[in-house]
């Protein structure tokens, strides 16, 4: 926080509270007049203002409540770059909250760290622990029972947009993915965007189009999308790049969903979990993850 800034906040908080206390000191006076009679105060010809002040246990709550800000603003920061006489700040308390987790839990994750991550998918334990991780990192996006949903992969099956392997699971859940389609709708135009439509459908048998009519679909994917999605559609791993050959549809395969992602692109984000979880945690959730596969 900048010093501008710092001083704004510390005049702000000190002026809110100081017209607080003036509001009680000069407002909650009792009236001269007895109480149940009026002030002499009428509106509307008929409308006369009561002597009805507060009960007295009331006013002592909104000074005990002005006290109070004064000393929590003292104790825990509140006023710019002061810290507070107890030094308290919500990433220390997370930082103890997780060392005291590892302390807890810790040896739980690393008796596995021996095991290879094949082994651990084939260990009743080290799945139950997986499975409790992705519930509380992954199911967001991928569902709990990781069959997940338009634009974010099954899990549940053998089809692996960037490799199945062990270390690119691993990879993948450490460092997160950024998965780009370029917008490629001024390049091809409509006729030429329509025709690749018709043979990225007929890639996985959908498509009833004439075979002279695919031509120049195939023409224009050699040209614009054989560079990622390989010469014969299956993809490219190292890239990210989805299999076009079967019917799996990571953001829908009907001809206008296929239409919008080569008009518009997509761009996917996997987040990155290696400074949410220790390494111990991601083998076991990576194991969890590799065993739905073999399921």
């Amino acid at each position: 926080m900048s010093g501008f800034w710092s001083i704004f906040i510390i005049v702000l908080v000190a002026v809110q509270v100081i017209g607080a206390l003036w509001l009680l000191t000069n407002y909650t006076k009792p009236p001269k007049s007895p109480e149940g009679a009026t002030t002499g105060h009428m509106w509307d010809g008929d409308l006369e203002e009561g002597n009805n002040p507060l009960p007295r246990w009331w006013l002592y709550l909104f000074w005990l409540t002005a006290i109070w800000t004064l000393v929590y603003l003292v104790i825990y920061p509140g006023l710019g770059k002061f810290e507070g006489l107890t030094g308290w700040s919500q990433t220390g308390q997370y930082d103890q909250e997780v060392a005291a987790a590892e302390e807890r839990y810790g040896d739980v994750f690393a008796a596995f760290a021996g095991m290879s991550l094949e082994d651990m998918a084939r260990e009743p334990g080290a799945v139950r622990l997986g499975r409790n991780l992705y519930l509380n990192n992954c199911a967001t996006c991928h569902g709990s029972d990781a069959r997940g949903a338009t634009a974010f992969p099954n899990l549940s099956d053998n089809e692996w947009q960037y490799g199945g392997t062990p270390d690119a699971i691993l990879q993948t859940i450490s460092n997160g993915r950024v998965g780009v389609m370029p917008a490629l709708g001024a390049a091809l135009g409509d006729e030429g965007t329509d025709a690749v439509v018709r043979y990225v459908l007929s890639l996985s048998g959908n498509s009833s189009a004439e075979t002279d009519t695919l031509g120049t679909g195939q023409q224009k994917y050699m040209q614009f999308c054989a560079a990622c999605h390989g010469p014969t559609g299956q993809g490219m791993q190292a890239l990210g790049a989805p299999n076009l050959t079967n019917d799996i549809w990571l953001h829908g395969g009907s001809a206008d969903t296929i239409r919008d992602i080569i008009i518009n692109g997509r761009q996917n984000q996997m987040p990155a979990q290696k400074d949410l979880l220790s390494e111990d945690r991601i083998r076991v959730l990576g194991a969890y993850v590799l065993s739905l596969g073999a399921e």
